[in-house]
């Protein structure tokens, strides 16, 4: 009688390795990736295959780049990205929270647009002109892919469109509405609590419950608050246009 019980092991092995939210999209490299073998692939009871692992460890985002505020400070809380060799970067919109509300207490999303800087560029290149409501952000696809120079800023903006008028946009260069964090940092303040209500849905499963960020390794977040400047203000709580940045080197 032969038993594949040990073949079994070990791709459940394989499969327990990586998370649900690992799955949902790809980082690479987000988790350990590798390999893990079993010769012969088929034993009689009783006697045991080889196995052979083959492992490769995740690279850490701060070895890649650097991260400063406005005044160009590297380590204090800040927005433009900097990197250090030349990289890939996949853009992901997480979520579009500016909205107005209706008479009867229904929300209505309001069009939003993600602009970045990049390579040395002087202009602002929008890559995202839409609602909460759209598909691509809905499914967080990728929305732009990018191939980014070593020593060249990237920088993040945003702005919503209503009544007919474009607002202010903000960006990583005018002030503090704009932030980027790595895996582990902890939220601006102002984000709300993990289990409060007003926290949006869609940042929810990129905290954990002492409101640090969960991304992975090579990932980059960026919070834009929009429509507010008034720090006291319940509004101003960097949800209005939340991004997500991969990167890889190939």
């Amino acid at each position: 009688m032969k038993s594949k019980h040990l073949a079994a092991a070990a791709a459940l092995i394989l499969c327990v390795m990586a998370s649900p939210q690992a799955q949902a999209q790809t980082t690479q490299p987000s988790i350990p990736t590798g390999s893990l073998t079993a010769y012969p692939t088929e034993v009689q009871t009783g006697t045991k295959p080889t196995l052979t692992w083959n492992i490769s460890y995740p690279s850490v985002i701060k070895k890649f780049l650097t991260i400063t505020n406005e005044t160009g400070v590297t380590g204090a809380l800040g927005a433009t990205v900097t990197p250090n060799q030349n990289l890939i970067c996949d853009i992901r919109i997480l979520g579009a929270g500016v909205t107005t509300q209706n008479s009867n207490g229904t929300i209505n999303y309001i069009e939003t647009a993600a602009k970045l800087r990049y390579n040395g560029s002087s202009s602002w290149t929008t890559i995202f002109d839409g609602k909460q409501t759209d598909t691509i952000v809905k499914t967080q696809g990728i929305i732009k892919t990018l191939n980014v120079t070593s020593g060249k800023a990237l920088d993040f903006g945003g702005q919503y469109y209503y009544n007919r008028s474009w607002f202010t946009f903000f960006n990583s260069t005018n002030g503090s509405n704009v932030q980027t964090l790595v895996n582990g940092d902890a939220c601006p303040s102002y984000v709300p609590a993990y289990n409060a209500p007003s926290l949006e849905t869609f940042l929810k499963p990129y905290l954990d419950a002492s409101n640090k960020v969960r991304i992975g390794p090579m990932d980059v977040v960026v919070f834009m608050e929009l429509t507010h400047t008034n720090k006291s203000d319940p509004g101003y709580d960097f949800q209005d246009l939340v991004l997500l940045i991969t990167f890889r080197t190939s």
